[in-house]
């Protein structure tokens, strides 16, 4: 009966990330902990009342230092003196500059957002993940945060989240290389092109189908797999034609 802690979890891959859970077993999954900026939406909400007290919704701002100490302290009653299992760091901003790097006038909010929050959250549970049984944390990235897939992505208009998340892949390392010693897992994990507010109608795949195969994944990982970046596996989608593939295999970084 592992627990878990999900940031950003009022819409999109969170949401999806949250319902796929409440869906599981109790046997694999006990104890799900949604955060969220906003205490209000109507879907998150629904999958708590449905959860017979396995999902609980606690409102934590993850730009705010503060709110983090404060919810982590309440999570640790929550828990009732057992350890978070998982973290999964999945709260995170995304950018369009058609104009290119001579509009990019966010790069410091999206790096607040999408690498220095994820670093005050990790860094805030870390306590409750040294007393939980499994210690993993995924870090939820994209593959337009790769340096070996930039030529790739070259026309997206979006240079602000692919800096940060780049950052966010380096501190994943980062983090990974500290705390292997002490029985961590850290990994980074690209969900695909998901049809939500941040990825657009637009986009490859419903957002439940990455949800579903980011907790694969994440239920499969162990230590051997600390520190590496990791794909979606979406059956047919391996050697699809354009710019996605999701073939279950790493990035390169």
């Amino acid at each position: 009966m592992a627990s878990y802690l999900i940031t950003g979890s009022s819409r999109g891959l969170g949401l999806a990330l949250v319902s796929r859970l409440a869906s599981l077993p109790a046997a694999q999954v006990g104890k799900v902990i949604a955060t969220a900026r906003q205490d209000n939406s109507p879907q998150l909400t629904e999958i708590v009342e449905a959860s017979s007290g396995r999902v609980e919704l606690v409102k934590m701002d993850v730009t705010n230092k503060s709110s983090i100490q404060e919810v982590a302290k309440l999570v640790e009653g929550k828990l009732q003196g057992k350890g978070l299992d998982y973290l999964i760091n999945n709260a995170g901003l995304a950018d369009y500059a058609p104009a290119g790097l001579e509009g990019m006038d966010n790069l410091n909010e999206l790096f607040h957002t999408n690498v220095t929050s994820v670093h005050n959250v990790t860094q805030g549970f870390l306590p409750l993940l040294r007393k939980g049984e499994k210690k993993v944390v995924i870090n939820i990235s994209t593959t337009l945060g790769s340096f070996a897939k930039a030529e790739v992505y070259r026309l997206s208009p979006t240079p602000a989240y692919k800096i940060s998340k780049a950052a966010l892949n380096m501190l994943t390392i980062q983090y990974a290389q500290q705390y292997e010693a002490d029985g961590f897992t850290f990994v980074a994990i690209s969900p695909g092109w998901l049809r939500t507010d941040l990825g657009s109608s637009r986009a490859d795949l419903p957002v439940e189908t990455g949800a579903e195969k980011v907790v694969d994944i994440v239920q499969q990982i162990g230590p051997h797999q600390n520190g590496k970046f990791l794909n979606i596996h979406v059956p047919g989608w391996e050697n699809a034609p354009g710019n996605n593939q999701y073939d279950g295999e790493e990035v390169g970084w």
